[in-house]
């Protein structure tokens, strides 16, 4: 059996957030191949690649509560199968908008099982002894993914259709399976200290703080989706030439393989609550650059560092919450909490372009970092005001 906190053990949790967090990795391409090959309207793009994070949303709030109480191997083999499953059998549907409810259910199906394996591989990932440092590691692997699916993918969907996409999802979840089965490590009770951390309670109610840091990371979540399932349509609607938006998706993968090792370095240089609350602030300039953008410059510069932004914010925020609950409960949750942003943004995202156009996609941005800003400040206050009972309780 694998180790927790090994090399083994980490390395195969890594490989699973690389394969369960493939929308990160792919949403332009995602999005822009349902748009440009089958044919579907913004909103209808959205709602498809939103019905799969709301899958995952639902699966992850289900299983997570019970992370301390499920097989994790099994939960991840099985999840993995299940996504893969469905990835291939929507690859077989008709490449044409008459496809779009069999996508859609097909989707569905497939964030119901990337929710259940993700939220085990979280969970153990929030009980190893360093889980910032394991989590920014993991982003590593997902820019690995990302680099390979922007460099090599449009060139073969554009040679073969737009069911590539789904036969990449298919070959990557089929990956991540059978890593999970052979080395999913074990993972100690909760009851039980792992490598000299302090025995977390089961049946305590996460705190506060946790709440407010979850919402925090929807927020994130939700705007990263929303702008960055667009960037691809966006760099054709300014006419910035198709090999110019491809030579910024190939960029924006290599440069997401810096803010994991970035934030597992800054660890102790950093407060994740400052962090936390700069990041949405970013976040918001970059979306409104990105949107209203006239030159090719302010388009692609953010554009690359987007989703570089919100993995080195939320690493902060995974060792924050792994901290303030030690059971793996709240980590275990990182599916729904990234994903209920997520699978709005989309669906939202194609809304406001039908509506007002890209620039308003920006403006949206910005309202939610407030919301996520305010979060965050709260979150702040909570910690501050619990370290001075602990201090009193000592005294």
């Amino acid at each position: 059996m694998t180790k927790l906190n090994s090399w083994g053990g980490h390395a195969t949790l890594s490989i699973g957030h690389m394969a369960g967090m493939i929308d990160l990795a792919a949403l332009p391409l995602w999005i822009g191949s349902l748009m440009k090959f089958y044919g579907l309207a913004a909103p209808q793009a959205g709602l498809t690649v939103t019905t799969f994070l709301a899958a995952v949303v639902v699966s992850s709030v289900i299983f997570a509560p019970m992370f301390t109480r499920l097989r994790h191997r099994s939960f991840a083999f099985f999840g993995y199968c299940v996504a893969g499953c469905a990835f291939q059998a929507a690859s077989w549907l008709p490449v044409s908008p008459d496809s779009l409810v069999g996508l859609a259910l097909l989707h569905a199906v497939a964030g119901l099982g990337v929710g259940a394996a993700l939220s085990v591989t979280h969970g153990a990932m929030g009980r190893t002894a360093n889980p910032h440092r394991l989590f920014g590691i993991a982003n590593v692997a997902m820019g690995i993914l990302a680099v390979i699916m922007f460099a090599a993918l449009p060139g073969v969907i554009a040679a073969y259709g737009g069911q590539i996409i789904f036969r990449a999802f298919a070959i990557t979840m089929a990956f991540g399976a059978v890593i999970a089965l052979l080395f999913f490590p074990d993972v100690p009770p909760a009851d039980a200290p792992v490598s000299g951390k302090r025995v977390a309670f089961v049946k305590k109610p996460l705190p506060k703080a946790a709440w407010l840091t979850i919402g925090a990371i929807g927020c994130i979540a939700f705007n990263q989706a929303m702008v960055f399932s667009f960037v691809e349509r966006i760099g054709d609607t300014r006419n910035f030439g198709e090999g110019a938006v491809q030579n910024v998706l190939i960029v924006t993968g290599f440069v997401n393989l810096l803010p994991g090792i970035l934030a597992a370095l800054l660890q102790k240089k950093l407060a994740p609550v400052n962090v936390g609350i700069a990041g949405p602030i970013l976040q918001a300039v970059f979306a409104l650059s990105l949107t209203g953008a006239a030159t090719y410059t302010f388009f692609a510069v953010p554009a690359t560092l987007y989703v570089a932004l919100v993995i080195f914010t939320h690493t902060f925020m995974f060792g924050l919450l792994s901290r303030v609950d030690e059971t793996g409960r709240a980590v275990a949750a990182t599916p729904a909490m990234m994903m209920t942003g997520s699978a709005a943004g989309p669906a939202l995202g194609g809304i406001v372009v039908d509506t007002v156009g890209y620039p308003g996609l920006g403006w949206t941005v910005a309202c939610f970092a407030v919301v996520a800003v305010t979060f965050m400040l709260m979150a702040r206050r909570e910690l501050l005001r619990q370290r001075e009972q602990v201090a009193v309780a000592v005294a």
